[in-house]
């Protein structure tokens, strides 16, 4: 047998034993036969993420207390019923010579009133609206926190994607180069190729593996964000259904920048710390008025417990009904500078929702052209895999026959593995670049 057919079955060999790895690597069947792990889709992973997002369940709290707030600010509109007992012991018995009236030693009063504010410089009326505005602030902010995780789960989803296919890219060029080192080395052992030639797929080799070592461990840091989020255990198996279609962007920018600043829920919450600004004005102001008040009392008195009159008690029974008007109308400036003060915080609300506005326009436009450049990049990188592929099996032919360096097969496979990776970066951060256009518009994304 010639030195060139012994090579050729060498080959041959390799080649036999990649395909049967090959073929038991990515088998079902290869996998522990324990329970299945469980499988989730993007649907399932932003319904779970909500389900169990701690920051989520601290929102809606925050919407019970405001709902409390506003229910209590409502109760200053009614009357408060008030009751006291008293005893109080004189030191002896007191009678007055001139007017005969005697003060007996022990003496009782219960007393039951009924106060209801007619008038408080609109400060009830105000507290109220406040606490309503509050309430819908925590409502604003609930969804937005909803609009957050949704974000996330899209982000955590398609992280563990591209991760795991740049996995499966180093992992085939590791095998790749693998076989042409032993191809190369056969090569060698019979003289027909220089040790350089070796030495280059050795090389070649270990830088691939070193490689191999980072993309594991990003896919497993990619793994634990997503479990993370869902607040699963770090270190849960995680099996997603992969989405490799996309659907691309439609519409021009100015239609996005529409959306956003019609939808984008920041600048609603916004407009109500505007509202509450102004509240919180009127209520700096109310001092400015007087305060009314309508307060009735009934009171029983006596010489013992029962409160029923008594040696020395001339009326047990008694009740008055009192109109009292306050007004505190000077105190050196402090209402007026409380007034300023509030004024300065609603011109300061009123910046900030300009800020947002311009702050929003930006993200938009920032999101749309990342994911048009995303875009743009999957259609031309797909084009050339199935070039990329072709070079590499022309070339690792052409080098069997020695009509080819070692060189031209490593560069060949190192642009395949570049063209692949290049290819699934532009896929998931096209779709993530898409979910983040979505959040800042304020709008759901579930592809």
């Amino acid at each position: 047998m010639s030195i060139k057919n012994k090579v050729k079955n060498i080959i041959a060999a390799h080649l036999v034993f990649l395909f049967v790895s090959g073929i038991l690597f990515f088998s079902p069947g290869a996998a522990d036969s324990g329970e299945p792990a469980e499988v989730f889709t993007l649907e399932k992973t932003i319904q779970t993420a909500v389900k169990n997002n701690i920051e989520l369940m601290r929102a809606k709290e925050d919407i019970n207390a405001a709902a409390a707030s506003k229910n209590a600010s409502r109760a200053n509109f009614l009357p408060v019923f008030n009751a006291s007992y008293q005893y109080k012991h004189n030191y002896e018995e007191i009678t007055s010579p001139l007017f005969g009236i005697t003060t007996p030693e022990d003496e009782y009063l219960f007393a039951a009133s009924i106060t209801q504010p007619v008038f408080a410089g609109f400060s009830i009326i105000n507290r109220y609206k406040l606490a309503g505005l509050g309430l819908d602030a925590a409502g604003l902010n609930e969804k937005l926190t909803r609009l957050d995780i949704i974000y996330r789960a899209n982000k955590a989803y398609f992280s563990v994607l591209k991760a795991k296919k740049i996995e499966e890219v180093v992992l085939e060029t590791v095998t790749q180069l693998s076989a042409h080192e032993n191809v190369a080395k056969t090569f060698y052992e019979v003289g027909m190729t220089p040790l350089n030639d070796l030495l280059k797929s050795q090389v070649e080799l270990a830088n691939s593996r070193q490689e191999l070592t980072i993309a594991k461990n990003n896919l497993e840091y990619a793994k634990s964000d997503f479990n993370t989020l869902l607040r699963r255990p770090i270190n849960s198996s995680v099996d997603l259904v992969d989405i490799l279609n996309y659907v691309p962007l439609t519409n021009e920018l100015d239609y996005y920048l529409e959306l956003a600043q019609k939808n984008r829920l920041e600048i609603k919450l916004a407009d109500l710390q505007i509202e509450m600004a102004e509240k919180e004005l009127a209520l700096a102001k109310k001092d400015y008025f007087p305060t009314v008040t309508l307060i009735g009392t009934r009171y029983q008195r006596g010489t013992d417990w029962d409160v029923t009159g008594g040696d020395g008690i001339s009326d047990p029974n008694s009740w008055n009904v009192s109109a009292i008007a306050s007004w505190n109308f000077w105190e050196w400036g402090k209402t007026c500078f409380g007034a300023k003060e509030k004024k300065s915080r609603l011109h300061q609300a009123t910046l900030k929702k300009d800020e947002i506005e311009d702050k929003i326009s930006l993200e938009v436009k920032q999101f749309f052209l990342k994911t048009k450049e995303s875009e743009s990049n999957i259609i031309t990188v797909q084009k050339a895999i199935d070039q990329a592929k072709e070079n590499l099996r022309i070339s690792q032919e052409r080098y069997k026959e020695q009509i080819a360096t070692s060189t031209d097969v490593l560069d060949a496979q190192t642009l395949l593995s570049r063209t692949m990776t290049n290819y699934y970066n532009a896929l998931y951060d096209f779709k993530i670049s898409k979910a983040s256009l979505f959040r800042a518009m304020s709008m759901e994304l579930s592809e």
